[in-house]
């Protein structure tokens, strides 16, 4: 089996009201289409991506995200072209977004282009541009903070799994 990308994500809102606000104009400008608005949800489908969000339930509304706790890491949503990310970061500044970082090269990936920014809960929230294959070109491993994990997961199944060659019989 192989999927075919990511169907939808939604989060929920601590401030629905200010959330609606501004994926309200961020998912169109990023070019989805709003197939739901209602008391309590807006979602927006484009580009193969589904994009949502939901109220919180009585006892958790006013919460913001707390980065680093259970759950949700980041979102990132993939951009066509480098100069999108560009764009989007202009787009971001106007609407008054909190930016995490601007425009900028990482070592994630060859060409690993991004903005990070927040939602108004504190949600992060990434817009990112990747040429060509990317990691999934012959020879790439993921780079930056996530290199270091990798090879320190591969070190700790070294340390428990027997390598082939004494697994073998005769050693071969």
């Amino acid at each position: 089996m192989e999927i075919n990308g990511v169907a939808h994500t939604f989060i929920t809102a601590g401030d629905f009201a200010a959330a609606r606000a501004f994926y309200g104009q961020l998912l169109p400008f990023l070019g989805l289409t709003v197939v739901a608005d209602s008391v309590n949800t807006f979602y927006c489908v484009g580009g193969r991506t589904g994009f949502g969000i939901h109220g919180a339930a009585a006892e958790f509304a006013g919460q913001r995200f707390r980065q680093g706790s259970v759950g949700l890491h980041h979102h990132c949503f993939r951009a066509r072209e480098r100069g999108d990310v560009d764009e989007a970061y202009d787009f971001l500044v106007k609407i008054g977004a909190k930016i995490v970082h601007e425009p900028r090269e990482d070592g994630f990936a060859p060409g690993y282009y991004s903005v990070l920014f927040e939602d108004p809960d504190g949600t992060r929230l990434e817009i990112n541009h990747v040429p060509g294959k990317g990691l999934l070109a012959p020879g790439m491993q993921i780079g930056g903070g996530y290199a270091d994990v990798r090879r320190t997961a591969e070190n700790r199944c070294a340390a428990v799994m027997p390598s082939h060659a004494e697994t073998s019989v005769g050693g071969a």
